[in-house]
């Protein structure tokens, strides 16, 4: 067996959640090898929904601009049941939210993470499976082949699976998988249809019985090009009959994904369109077509030591609201600055701890959420529309109860608190650039920011709080100090200034005298000082950063 170097993190699974675990890693200097049992990217669109927050994450990135050149905007959903339209649901945002709702094939998806990880000079080791590890205090030790049938031993410092609703590494750490299966069987098909369906629109068409349940299902997302959709749709009984023949199971009870067998022919899709279309369509262009089953499970834990697991491997559920992948993206976001301050010998003894504290409860809202959606469909949810539409977009996932956030003493009525997603604003001008930029714009690429408005009386000055946020963090805060559009404009060194021209800051993060926000690199708040204090400061990123 070989002994290969040793790596810092070992990503198994290269899927869009792999792949941005490995990326964000790279890019925040750490060492990483991910590999991938697949030869190469599938060719399915199975995930085609991005969320505006997962957009906002790709932003902090620097990759969004190759994601939106790929994508087609979302813009609603047209209902229809027994063939009567029962209205549509707009996909609207409020105006300061910078991105609408995208959707986009997987492999596109997996292809602009993958060129992006390959500007930090690393790759997807493909055919290339895990099939063992085990865990001491100071590492991981796991065992891969490769296509050739060869062994390879790894040591890492950390181990994150990736690796699908069948994870090895969720096998492994012998976590549970508590759950369901869906009885319905559906058939994917990417196809092309010449309907007056409004670009950019969903169709989910439904037939109700005389009892008032619902028999049969057609839902409709666009992609990329002209009237080309991935359609969804109930497996009739002889497909069924084929799939189960065909042996497909996978051993470990977890019913989840695309199935083996007969792939479902063109004239099937037709023959569900001609009952459900909103209007007589024919389908052509068929790219690809599979059964899928559908469960829904948690894990216990998102890891056990050294030991991870993030997107599929820790939570699966039905498609329903683009929410899969997206939740999946958003772990490892959160996992990759822990495990890189880890890395670096710069975390507190808990900052690791932290990443089942706050996506563990995430996964749980989300596939209960999910599942009811499933069932009842997003129309039937009760919530007030524009709560439903930010929650859908994953604007309201926030870490309140994280034990890394600085919880506020006293209630000051302030809406925006720690643990809150930080919100993009306009209007920053500098003194030298002759055009504003949003908020995002300066987080852009950063890990951790420190945003000082204006000075509070009662507060430390911002050049004080600057220099603290410097020795606490060994030099890995930076501060932004932003002016009210009528302040003097003052230099610090290694300090950024911009003055809130339009005072959106001030709006948006409910200051009037001064403030300062610690801004996570996963793009939310540990803390909000008001006033702002040293001594506050300290508590904060004493809670993240160690000795």
């Amino acid at each position: 067996m070989a002994r290969s170097e040793v790596t810092d993190v070992l990503v198994a699974g290269a899927g869009p959640v792999g792949l941005t675990l490995a990326a964000e890693l790279r890019r925040s200097g750490v060492s990483c090898r991910i590999v991938d049992r697949l030869p190469a990217r599938l060719p399915y669109a199975k995930a085609v929904g991005i969320q505006p927050r997962t957009l906002e994450l790709f932003d902090r990135m620097g990759l969004v601009r190759e994601v939106l050149d790929a994508a087609v905007a979302m813009r609603g959903q047209l209902t229809y049941v027994n063939g009567a339209e029962q209205g549509r649901i707009e996909l609207v945002l409020p105006p300061e939210v910078p991105y609408g709702f995208a959707a986009l094939p997987q492999y596109e998806t997996e292809r602009v993470l993958e060129e992006f990880l390959g500007r930090f000079g690393t790759g997807i080791e493909r055919s290339t499976e895990l099939v063992a590890f085990a865990q001491d205090p100071a590492g991981v030790t796991s065992r891969l082949t490769t296509a050739s049938g060869a062994e390879e031993e790894v040591r890492s410092r950390f181990l994150v699976g990736c690796d699908g609703a069948h994870s090895v590494v969720r096998k492994g750490l012998g976590l549970t998988f508590e759950g369901g299966a869906f009885p319905e069987e559906y058939m994917l098909a990417d196809v092309e249809v010449g309907w007056g369906v409004p670009p950019g629109y969903g169709v989910r068409s439904m037939h109700r019985g005389e009892d008032g349940a619902i028999d049969d299902l057609l839902v409709c997302i666009p992609l990329p090009g002209t009237g080309r959709y991935r359609m969804s749709m109930l497996v009739p009984p002889e497909l069924s009959a084929a799939r189960q023949a065909s042996g497909t199971a996978d051993g470990d009870g977890v019913a989840h994904g695309l199935e083996g067998g007969t792939a479902p022919a063109l004239a099937d899709i037709q023959k569900v369109l001609d009952r459900l279309a909103p209007e007589p369509v024919t389908a052509s262009a068929l790219r690809w077509s599979s059964v899928f089953r559908i469960s829904h499970r948690l894990v216990d834990r998102y890891g056990e030591g050294r030991v991870f697991v993030a997107g599929d491997a820790a939570h699966i559920h039905p498609p329903t609201g683009a929410q899969g992948m997206n939740t999946g993206v958003q772990d490892a976001c959160n996992l990759a600055w822990k495990l890189a301050l880890a890395v670096g010998g710069a975390a507190h003894p808990g900052l690791v701890a932290s990443y089942d504290a706050e996506r563990h409860p995430v996964g749980e809202e989300v596939v209960g959420r999910t599942v009811r959606h499933a069932a009842e469909g997003v129309q039937a949810d009760p919530t007030a529309p524009e709560t439903l539409m930010l929650r859908e977009a994953q604007l309201l996932i926030g870490y309140r109860e994280s034990p890394l956030v600085t919880p506020l003493p006293r209630p000051d009525g302030a809406t925006l608190r720690p643990g809150d997603r930080a919100p993009d604003c306009g209007g920053l001008t500098g003194d030298i650039a002759a055009y504003p930029v949003r908020l995002f714009d300066l987080l852009r690429g950063r890990a951790h920011v420190l945003l000082v408005y204006g000075h509070h009386p009662a507060g430390d000055t911002p050049a004080d709080l600057a220099a603290a946020a410097r020795e606490l963090s060994q030099g890995r805060v930076e501060t932004c100090r932003i002016l009210p559009a009528d302040a003097p404009f003052t230099v610090a060194p290694g300090v950024s200034h911009h003055h809130d021209s339009r005072g959106e800051f001030a709006r948006r993060y409910g200051v009037e005298e001064g403030a300062a926000f610690v801004v996570r690199p996963d793009g939310y708040l540990s803390a909000c000082l008001r006033p702002p204090t040293v001594g506050e400061l300290k508590e904060a990123l004493g809670r993240v950063f160690g000795p």
